[in-house]
């Protein structure tokens, strides 16, 4: 059996990235969608094992002494990780596995295992990915503004990524995933010039 590839995907908070990661793993019965353990605790809806493995802080950090993770990182006040041992076995397995992580985690994850293949998810504008963040409706006015501005931190990191997909319209952006994945072609050529949303402001 052949070995799997390794994936990376990456996007700021509310481009979609997990809606998109979600899909392509329910459609693709050869990828597997790495399920990171985390500090935070669980948000309506969400189930441990499944969407995280939700552990305390001072397991989290023993964890990290064993040597544990692929990569790991704090956001937003909560500290995530990925399995070193989890994704390893399905990659033996000749599963393709799906890493999403923030680009701190893609850029540790790359330095260890280069051969991964990383992708960037933004949004087709700052106000769209406002609106998404509030039609969420998980957090204040004052948590959404300070998403945006760690937004564009976070976006300013899309150049370090082997292709960027805009979340413009979800399948379309999920057939630009899945060629990705599956080796059949290339993401959408970009529409903008992504440097324009790290522009306060800007459209």
């Amino acid at each position: 059996m052949s070995i799997g590839r390794l994936f990376i995907l990456s996007a700021p908070s509310g481009a979609g990235k997990t809606s998109l990661a979600n899909a392509l793993v329910e459609s693709s019965p050869d990828v597997e969608f790495s399920v990171s353990h985390t500090t935070r605790a669980p948000r309506p809806g969400e189930r441990d094992g499944m969407h995280y493995h939700f552990v305390s802080a001072p397991e989290f950090e023993r964890l990290i002494g064993a040597g544990e993770f692929l990569e790991h990182a704090q956001v937003f006040g909560n500290r995530y990780g990925t399995s070193r041992r989890a994704v390893e076995a399905l990659l033996r397995a000749g599963k393709s596995v799906v890493l999403d992580i923030d680009w701190q985690g893609a850029r540790a994850v790359k330095a260890q295992m280069p051969e991964a293949v990383s992708v960037f998810v933004l949004p087709p504008s700052r106000e769209a990915l406002r609106e998404r963040l509030i039609r969420r409706g998980q957090d204040s006015a004052e948590v959404v503004e300070r998403r945006m501005r760690e937004a564009t931190a976070e976006m300013s990191h899309f150049h370090e990524f082997d292709h960027v997909i805009v979340n413009d319209a979800f399948e379309a952006a999920l057939a630009d995933l899945r060629a990705v994945v599956d080796g059949s072609g290339r993401p959408r050529p970009l529409a903008f010039d992504p440097s324009a949303l790290l522009q306060e402001g800007s459209y």
